[in-house]
C-alpha cells in the first residue's frame, strides 16, 4: 500500500500526528515537503532517518497523548542531535483524526510536479507502478477508456480523451510529458499538439516520444511538412530513458525514464 493511502486508511481508525518538513537550511536529510505520519504503534513515510526522526516521533508521541506544543519546532543538525549535516530543519507537527482523510490525500501531493502519461500499453502501466511512488501529480490519459485499471496509485488520476490530443490544451501548466500510445498516428497528433502548445506558452519543459531513432526521424519529417521548425523539434526527447540502460523489457524502460524526469529541471 502506497504510504498517503496506508495513512488515510488507519485515520478511520486512529488518531495520528503528521510531522513535516517545514523549512531546511544547509545540508539536510530531507527537503521541505517530506512527510511522515506518526501512529501510537508504527510510522508512515520519512523525514530522513536518524536521531532527527527518531526525536520528532517522540515527539509526535506526546502529542498523540495530549502534550502541548508550539506548531513549529527548530532542529540544528549538530552534535546535539548525533548528526553532522550541519543544516536546520524546521518541523510542523499537525494532530489529525478520521475527519481529515479525505483532504489529507490532496494536502500531501500538494507541490508535486504535474505529468501527462499519454498511453496505457505494457510501458505505461510499468511507468505508474514506479512513479506512482514519486512526487508526481500525475494525469494518465488514454482514447481507450477500458484500459486503465481499477486501482491506480492515489497520485494519479485517469482520464479518457478521444480525440486524445485534445487533452493537451488542458494540461497543468509545468507539465512533464510522456507520449507512449498504442499508434504512430495518435503519437504523431500528441506530439504535434504538444509542439502548439510550446509555441504558445512554452510551459512544457519535458516531452518525451518513445521509439527509436528511426521512428524520431520519421516523425521529424511529418512535424516538419506540419509547419514545426529545427528549433521547436529539438524540443522533443526521444528515444527517452537515461543513457545507457538498454534493457526493452518495460520495467527496465520505466525507470530509465523515471530516471530521466527527476533529472529535468524546474521550468
Amino acid at each position: 500500500m502506497l504510504p498517503t493511502k496506508e495513512v488515510t486508511s488507519r485515520l478511520a481508525n486512529e488518531d495520528a500526528v503528521l510531522v513535516r518538513v517545514d523549512s531546511a537550511q544547509g545540508s539536510v536529510p530531507r527537503e521541505a515537503g517530506a512527510w511522515m505520519a506518526v501512529f501510537g504503534n508504527t510510522v508512515v513515510g520519512t523525514i530522513g532517518g536518524g536521531h532527527l526522526e527518531l526525536q520528532a516521533i517522540e515527539e509526535a508521541r506526546l502529542r498523540l497523548a495530549g502534550a502541548a506544543g508550539a506548531p513549529v519546532l527548530r532542529y540544528p543538525l549538530g552534535p546535539a542531535l548525533g548528526q553532522c549535516c550541519g543544516g536546520v530543519v524546521h518541523l510542523r507537527y499537525e494532530n489529525l483524526g478520521a475527519a481529515d482523510a479525505a483532504s489529507l490525500a490532496q494536502r500531501l501531493h500538494t507541490g508535486a510536479t504535474p505529468l501527462a502519461l499519454f498511453g496505457g500499453g505494457h510501458v505505461g502501466k510499468a511507468l505508474i507502478h514506479v512513479l506512482g511512488t514519486l512526487p508526481f501529480a500525475i494525469a494518465w490519459i488514454d482514447s481507450r477508456d477500458e484500459i486503465f485499471p481499477a486501482q491506480v496509485p492515489d497520485n494519479v488520476r485517469c482520464e479518457h480523451s478521444d480525440p486524445v490530443q485534445a487533452a493537451v490544451a488542458e494540461l497543468a501548466p509545468g507539465s512533464r510529458v510522456l507520449v507512449m500510445s498504442f499508434s504512430h498516428a495518435e503519437d504523431l497528433d500528441i506530439v504535434a499538439a504538444c509542439l502548439k502548445r510550446l509555441r504558445e506558452r512554452a510551459d512544457l519543459p519535458y516531452v518525451g516520444l518513445i521509439g527509436s531513432k528511426t521512428k524520431w526521424a520519421t516523425f521529424r519529417h511529418r512535424l516538419e511538412e506540419r509547419g514545426f521548425g529545427a528549433d521547436e523539434l529539438a524540443r522533443i526527447t526521444c528515444p527517452i530513458g537515461i543513457p545507457g540502460i538498454t534493457g526493452k523489457e518495460p520495467e527496465v524502460i520505466a525507470v530509465a525514464v523515471a530516471a530521466q524526469l527527476l533529472q529535468t529541471p524546474l521550468p
